[in-house]
């Protein structure tokens, strides 16, 4: 139990810190896969390939934090 509020505590703390410095890294929002709808006064963003990423680090971050 202590373990998961240490790993929670720093996952926590590492995506305070993107959200931080997120508009100072250049690529992220702006990778292939991302896809970016502007109709005049209508615009989207779906971020697929900045979430494969995302998805890809916390996996990798996760699995060595549970490996005993």
């Amino acid at each position: 139990m202590g373990r998961l509020l240490i790993v929670g505590g720093v996952l926590l703390a590492v995506v305070g810190v993107v959200i931080v410095l997120a508009p100072n890294i250049p690529f992220l929002g702006r990778l292939p896969g991302d896809i970016r709808i502007d109709n005049g006064n209508v615009k989207v963003f779906i971020p697929l390939g900045t979430m494969l990423i995302i998805s890809l680090i916390l996996t990798v971050i996760l699995n060595l934090a549970n490996r005993r």
